[in-house]
Formats: C-alpha cells, sequence, structure tokens
C-alpha cells in the first residue's frame, strides 16, 4: 500500500474541516447572536436550575439502560446469525434458540421485578 491510496480520504477530511468551519463563520456572521444570562447558563432548558447538579438518579433509569443494552446487543448477534442461518444448519438454530432462551428468562425476571414499570 503506497500514501496515495490514502489519499482521497485525507481530501475529504480536508473538505468536511474547511466546510464546517464555513458554515460556523457564514451562521455567526448571518445569524441571529442575542447572548444573554439565562442563554449563557449551563442549564439547557433556559429555566433556573433548582438544587444541586449532582443528584441521587433513581434506579429505574439505570435498569432501563440496562435492557436497552441487553435488548442492543440482542440485536446486533441476530443480525449476523439471520445472515448465514442457513449454512450453520440444526446447530446453529439451536444455539441462539439457547442464546435466546436466556434473553427471554431476563426480559421475564425484569418484568416480574418491575423494572419495566415507570411510577
Amino acid at each position: 500500500m503506497t500514501l496515495q491510496e490514502f489519499a482521497p480520504i485525507g481530501v475529504m477530511i480536508i473538505i468536511a474541516t474547511v466546510l464546517s468551519f464555513i458554515i460556523l463563520f457564514i451562521s455567526r456572521i448571518f445569524g441571529p447572536f442575542r447572548p444573554s444570562f439565562r442563554k449563557n447558563a449551563p442549564y439547557e432548558s433556559g429555566m433556573k436550575p433548582i438544587g444541586p447538579g449532582t443528584r441521587r438518579v433513581p434506579v429505574k433509569f439505570y435498569l432501563v439502560a440496562v435492557l436497552f443494552i441487553i435488548f442492543d446487543i440482542e440485536v446486533i448477534f441476530f443480525m449476523p446469525w439471520a445472515v448465514v442461518m442457513r449454512d450453520l444448519g440444526l446447530y446453529g438454530l439451536l444455539a441462539m434458540g439457547f442464546f435466546t432462551l436466556i434473553l427471554v428468562v431476563g426480559f421475564v425476571y425484569e418484568w416480574k421485578k418491575g423494572a419495566l414499570e415507570w411510577d
């Protein structure tokens, strides 16, 4: 491999960087710019923050995040399996069935514990 093979990638990076700076410059010139104390505050919604920024977060948020990660990983493993399903035969079907069974057991456990209830 020579360095010339990577030249198009370098050109695209340079073009993207220059274009992003041009867009930022044009928006600063032509866009409205009216800073205020509320707009410059670290809180995003424009409302005055109530209480400290480091509060205890309920465990429900973490459970929902873990459930999302579990089912996201499930989809990641299902896609390649679906592509080569016919090549794997019965063994591949049984292995993915066992994988799915483990995930279903985890899902039912979370359901019974009330992790899916949003109170």
